[in-house]
């Protein structure tokens, strides 16, 4: 087995906050600090870099980075400033992060190319990412705040992957969301009706009736929240004082009809399972996708209306050599995702995979594991990624 090492890499630079939104020394202090891992194959040198994103999470403990590494490539598992908590996440913040880890890779350490690889919710961000670098628009955050995108310089990638993602946060919380709460603050008063994991649960198949009864009620919950979020913000903004910002929970948001019928949007994964375990367990739980957000955030990363990090809109500008990686089993990203996103994308060098049978981590599939490594690998090779 090849020997890797891991090397922890720093950047800081100045941050222009109205306000404190990131806890401790990392967002209090004047700068804005971000962290990342650089994994290498010991005596071995490369002119590619690739690098693994995501808005929220760190990626260095996943099994793909580090499989590439061993393959032979050089791979950073690059954190935002939001790193392990995206309550106050704002996308357009974390696309000057990640230009910050594109600048260094080219300016300071000497990489002639650099392969953006969008990990799961990561795939939103790096085609967000190349579409602004190909053509820059964004002045502001959606809330109104400034975020000058446009005039940031984003230096273009060589190439995009889009390896088990999905189209955007916002749209798969949509598709999660729970709609059988009737009251916002109670997650126990809840519509039978539309109660997945009760009585409505229990008759699978469901029929189509059902399920365009469901998706209109998640449709008009997600709708009724950013209504509310857009109320409270300007009544805060109206009002001039110090208090600018709110936190708020969503509760019950692991709820997809996908979870129980397998034969939606049909492929290889467990039914009653999800990648955090048993739905029911996690829809009532601590964790989930926008349990806890502020209002600048829900508008940025969560509502549809809002956020711009949506691939099925961004792809339409990624030029570059692109290539896409659906895992056969996967029990996170709905099927229909990435066959949409590659047919949106602009380039003409584009590509398509599946892993049969791979879930989303690839937990304990060795065998997939080295079947994704090996379709990666070869595209990287035959476009001189090395």
């Amino acid at each position: 087995m090849t020997d890797l090492s891991f090397e922890w890499k720093h950047l800081a630079f100045a941050a222009g906050r109205a306000f404190t939104e990131t806890y401790g020394f990392n967002g209090s202090q004047g700068l804005t600090h971000l962290e990342s891992v650089l994994i290498c194959p010991k005596d071995r040198q490369s002119r590619t870099l690739l690098i693994f994103m995501h808005p929220a999470s760190t990626l260095q403990l996943l099994p793909l980075p580090q499989a590439m590494a061993r393959a032979g490539y050089h791979v950073l598992c690059a954190g935002s400033r939001y790193q392990r908590n995206d309550t106050s996440l704002i996308m357009e913040n974390v696309l000057l992060d990640l230009g910050a880890w594109i600048n260094a890779a080219r300016n300071d350490w000497g990489y002639d190319k650099v392969v953006l690889c969008g990990w799961s919710g990561g795939g939103s961000l790096t085609m967000l990412y190349q579409s602004q670098a190909e053509r820059p628009t964004i002045t502001a955050t959606p809330a109104g705040d400034t975020a000058d995108i446009a005039g940031a310089g984003l230096m273009p990638v060589d190439a995009v992957l889009n390896l088990a993602a999905h189209s955007s946060r916002a749209l798969l919380l949509t598709e999660w969301l729970d709609p059988s709460m009737r009251d916002p603050h109670d997650p126990d008063d809840r519509d039978p009706a539309l109660d997945l994991y009760g009585q409505a649960g229990r008759d699978t198949p469901f029929t189509t009736e059902f399920l365009i009864r469901y998706r209109a009620a998640q449709q008009a919950r997600m709708e009724g929240i950013t209504e509310q979020v857009l109320e409270t913000l300007h009544r805060l903004k109206s009002a001039g004082g110090r208090e600018v910002e709110r936190v708020f929970v969503t509760h019950r948001t692991m709820a997809d009809p996908r979870f129980l019928d397998p034969t939606i949007d049909p492929n290889q994964r467990r039914p009653g399972w999800t990648y955090l375990g048993d739905p029911e367990t996690v829809n009532s739980g601590p964790v989930g996708l926008g349990r806890v957000s502020t209002l600048r955030s829900w508008l940025s990363q969560w509502s549809p209306a809002h956020t711009r990090a949506d691939s099925l809109v961004t792809a339409r500008d990624v030029t570059v050599p692109f290539l896409a990686v659906e895992c056969g089993a996967d029990d996170v990203v709905p099927q229909p995702h990435t066959t949409r996103i590659f047919d949106t994308v602009a380039s003409r060098d584009k590509q398509m995979q599946v892993v049969p049978g791979a879930n989303h981590y690839f937990v304990n599939q060795p065998a997939e594991l080295a079947a994704a490594v090996t379709l990666v690998s070869d595209w990287l090779a035959a476009r001189n990624f090395g």
